[in-house]
């Protein structure tokens, strides 16, 4: 069954051109042009993929994205016209999986939502091992895919977990951000680097006891990213 994608873009003649190229694809395509219209779809039925304008009437794509996260892991790319690096990470803040700055090309960003399906179909065995771990004060189980601190249990996105168990499940080693890319999201083709940053902060906001000084999660200035037990 082909993949059902949503298109929320305010502009008429974008979404009309991105639907087009993401038809000829193969994917089946439903748009809106608002964010009330989205959010209309959305509590019906979440789609497999998502194409989220950031600034739309009524509500923005930072919101619905919020909204999503709560619910799901869909995967989302946001487009928006503005450049601001706070813009991109407030994206990648939310949960999307991507960021594209207008203009583009329609046919790079059906690549995009190609590769963003390849890390998604194989992104999952550095998680699928089911050896719990445990350092200090921090449990991290596979199997239930549940992180407890001082026994209290922390809520972590898909990713979020993802790296952690990485780090963790080689203590002291370094990894590059290319590295965590290629492990985590699939790869670094078309992927912020930012988005790793975005990670590792939001990881030790949950984990740390003071993340700007962290005990665990520690960058090595020039290098990467380890974990110390």
């Amino acid at each position: 069954m082909d993949k059902r994608i949503l298109v929320v873009e305010d502009e008429p003649s974008l979404a009309e051109v991105v639907s087009l190229y993401l038809k000829r694809a193969g994917f089946q395509v439903q748009t809106a042009s608002d964010g009330r219209a989205a959010m209309s779809i959305l509590e019906k039925q979440i789609p497999d993929f998502v194409i989220m304008d950031l600034m739309l009437p009524g509500i923005d794509g930072i919101a619905i994205t919020r909204w999503l996260r709560d619910r799901s892991d869909v995967p989302i790319i946001m487009v928006t016209a503005r450049r601001e690096e706070v813009d991109r990470i407030a994206g990648l803040e939310m949960g999307a999986d991507d960021y594209v700055v207008k203009p583009f090309s329609p046919q790079e960003l059906v690549s995009r939502v190609r590769a963003v399906m390849r890390r998604l179909g194989r992104e999952q065995p550095e998680a699928e091992s089911d050896r719990a771990l445990s350092f200090d004060s921090i449990s991290i189980d596979p199997r239930t895919r549940l992180v407890t601190i001082k026994e209290s249990p922390i809520e972590l996105t898909v990713k979020e977990f993802d790296m952690l168990y990485l780090l963790a499940r080689h203590p002291k080693q370094v990894f590059t951000r290319d590295q965590l890319l290629e492990r985590v999201w699939g790869g670094a083709e078309y992927i912020d680097p930012g988005t790793v940053t975005v990670h590792v902060r939001r990881l030790r906001e949950k984990i740390e006891s003071d993340p700007s000084k962290p005990n665990h999660l520690l960058t090595v200035w020039g290098v990467g990213y380890k974990f110390e037990p």
